[in-house]
């Protein structure tokens, strides 16, 4: 099993690229950043996790942009993906977030993860121009744009919300671009991954996924798709018996976040959390 980390970024405490380096030095597989362009005062939206127009985090308002983020910590590290846990691909131009993605992916010698979500904040969403109700078709449009664009010598794409005409586009990533969504593990959110990405990040809180992986593992195979999907599961703790449920039930990558706090603290609670993953039981190895 695969370990990483997520820092919930903002313009005070470590940088994301003190993180990413700390985070590489100290063994990490992965480092995630989120995304919100901004955040509506007025909102109809509630917060998945508070049920309401509140927000658990006052980060939420001072997020930074993830892609600038990722190319700091590109600059600083050589072996640590580079990944969004998640990314709103809907809030932008997608022929411009295509050429961002694959340059950044191209510039880091192929080390970037696309985490994408559908956006709970449907009023940040509606600011965009994106219709109400059609958060996952967009978003499913964009990607296959994108896709376009990083493979295709001539590349072209017509839809209802993305329509270009045949285009040169590079550089090309350096390898296929992993996407990932992220969002409640539904019998909804498993088809559409089975059919438009690479594997699901949980959600705050979705701490039973094992039953929820049987179901992703059957609607995958199910849908014809080959091998078994990556899954990245958020945790708070090492737990020695959960991890090695996760890992017999096909969690590959797991993620802690990191304290909002300044850079010497955060190094030593990596180390910290480096040593108690270090000594974990040889069964969390299954996901590996």
């Amino acid at each position: 099993m695969r370990f990483g980390i997520v820092l919930f970024t903002s313009d005070r405490g470590i940088t994301p690229a003190a993180a990413a380096k700390a985070a590489e030095e100290t063994g990490f597989h992965s480092f995630y950043v989120p995304e919100h362009t901004h955040i509506p005062v007025k909102r109809e939206a509630a917060h998945p996790q508070t049920g309401d127009a509140s927000l658990p985090d006052d980060r939420y308002m001072r997020t930074l942009d993830p892609w600038v983020a990722l190319g700091t910590a590109a600059a600083v590290t050589s072996r640590i993906e580079l990944a969004t846990a998640v990314a709103l691909p809907v809030e932008h131009d997608p022929i411009t977030l295509a050429k961002t993605i694959a340059t950044l992916d191209h510039l880091s010698g192929g080390r970037v993860v696309l985490g994408a979500g559908f956006g709970w904040n449907t009023d940040e969403l509606s600011d965009h121009g994106v219709p109400p109700g059609k958060r996952r078709t967009v978003l499913r449009e964009y990607l296959e744009a994108m896709r376009a664009l990083w493979t295709q010598e001539e590349a072209s794409y017509q839809g209802d919300y993305v329509s270009f005409g045949p285009s040169w586009a590079y550089p090309k990533p350096a390898r296929e671009v992993p996407v990932l969504i992220g969002a409640a593990g539904t019998e909804k959110t498993f088809g559409w991954i089975a059919k438009s990405a690479d594997g699901w990040i949980t959600t705050p809180g979705e701490t039973d996924v094992t039953d929820r992986l049987a179901l992703l593992h059957r609607i995958w195979d199910e849908a014809g798709r080959e091998g078994k999907p990556r899954v990245v599961a958020l945790d708070f703790k090492p737990d020695a018996d959960r991890l090695t449920d996760w890992a017999a039930a096909g969690v590959t990558d797991v993620l802690y976040g990191l304290p909002d706090k300044p850079e010497p603290e955060v190094r030593a609670y990596l180390e910290r959390l480096a040593g108690k993953l270090a000594a974990l039981p040889a069964a969390v190895e299954a996901g590996r």
